[in-house]
């Protein structure tokens, strides 16, 4: 199965093989019809099994034949239980907006920061991705309509419910109009789910996709642990001290990535950022020089680096965890390929603790974590 076979324009295959896609994933085979036929979908998959652009994908081809929204009425609304998250889908839906010709205005909202500089992007929004919280703080101040809504998705909805939004998710579900599509993402199942379920959904398509138990183990893994101020210098110290020619490393957002291939750069590092607001010949050109051998260090996020494929790829850096297990094995999985032996090192920070227990005890190894602290550099 191929993208092209699924009902997506031209336009949007167009810019899912420039992001070097290759084949769906299987999540992404079944929702994308389901969604552009207009049926409720249900949803039940771990993060890293591709459900963001399962649904992004065919919101954006449902857009293409509507006129340019001018008004502060949404048509598209994705709610999430996290900035994080709400950063991160913000980010695959611009990437795949960039190579459309009826571009998509889309908008994250969330708590923590000031309201005024999201009130003011928010006229003309065709795909609203909103943190509970501050979706109803916009609603208080009359900064969105959402009387003309279309689609509602609910991602992660078992996350919502557990960080205590079950009121406001109530509170949001009676404003909306009772005609429209309803798109519902859980990795589980438990009951106040099935009730959210039972309220939200109308005959939906159902998909479950069961985790794949995935263990490396022809890659070697190490780990060192830092204070955070000193991850940059570590990063460059070990490159140095390793001698690495051919580096793939990982950030969490393209600003870390930007930042982080500058600092690079600074340091007489050569170094080249791969993520979805750099333009397709940029990419290109990038991924050209890397495979080359002829670019020292690609610093890539999660969604551009996918596309990534390289034989004998022999070092991949964690520069930052990513969000969940399964998006670690696919990082570390770019090296270490048919039959070859390769490395992944990651960078730990006290925060990241907890997190990093978690990746390992889901890939059933443990790392060796080394005390950078105590290295000199």
């Amino acid at each position: 199965m191929t993208f092209s076979e699924l009902g997506l324009s031209a336009a949007l295959v167009k810019a899912v093989q420039e992001l070097a896609y290759k084949n769906p994933y299987p999540i992404q085979v079944a929702a994308i019809p389901a969604t552009l036929q207009g049926k409720d979908v249900l949803g039940i998959a771990q993060t890293g099994s591709g459900k963001t652009a399962a649904y992004v994908l065919p919101l954006l081809e449902t857009l293409q034949n509507k006129p340019i929204n001018k008004s502060r009425s949404i048509p598209i609304l994705i709610l999430v239980p996290t900035r994080e998250l709400a950063a991160q889908v913000l980010e695959v839906i611009q990437t795949f907006n960039t190579s459309i010709q009826r571009k998509a205005k889309s908008v994250a909202v969330y708590g923590g920061v000031s309201i005024n500089p999201q009130m003011m992007k928010l006229n003309g929004t065709d795909i609203l991705v909103a943190t509970p919280g501050r979706l109803l703080d916009l609603l208080s101040k009359n900064a969105i309509s959402l009387s003309q809504l279309e689609t509602l998705v609910l991602d992660e909805a078992d996350k919502v419910l557990n960080l205590g939004f079950k009121e406001e998710v109530d509170e949001i579900l009676s404003r909306l109009p009772s005609k429209r599509q309803n798109i519902l993402f859980s990795a589980t199942m438990e009951d106040s789910v099935l009730t959210l379920i039972d309220k939200l959904l109308e005959n939906p398509f159902k998909i479950e996709i069961k985790p794949e138990e995935v263990t490396p183990d022809l890659i070697e893994q190490v780990a060192y642990f830092i204070n955070i101020e000193r991850k940059g210098p570590l990063l460059r110290h070990l490159i140095e001290m390793n001698n690495w020619e051919q580096v793939l490393v990982f950030a969490s957002s393209k600003r870390v990535a930007d930042n982080l291939t500058t600092k690079l750069n600074k340091h007489g590092i050569q170094a080249m950022a791969f993520h979805g607001d750099k333009s397709q010949g940029g990419r290109t050109e990038a991924l050209k020089q890397f495979k080359a051998g002829k670019l020292r260090v690609l610093v890539a996020t999660d969604l551009a680096g996918r596309g990534i494929d390289i034989k004998e790829l022999p070092i991949v850096v964690n520069f930052e965890l990513p969000r969940s297990p399964k998006d670690y094995i696919h990082r570390i999985g770019r090296t270490g390929r048919a039959g070859a032996t390769g490395s992944a090192v990651t960078i730990i920070t006290e925060e990241d603790k907890h997190h990093w227990k978690v990746i390992q005890k889901k890939m059933k190894r443990w790392v060796e974590l080394i005390d950078a602290e105590k290295m000199d550099f």
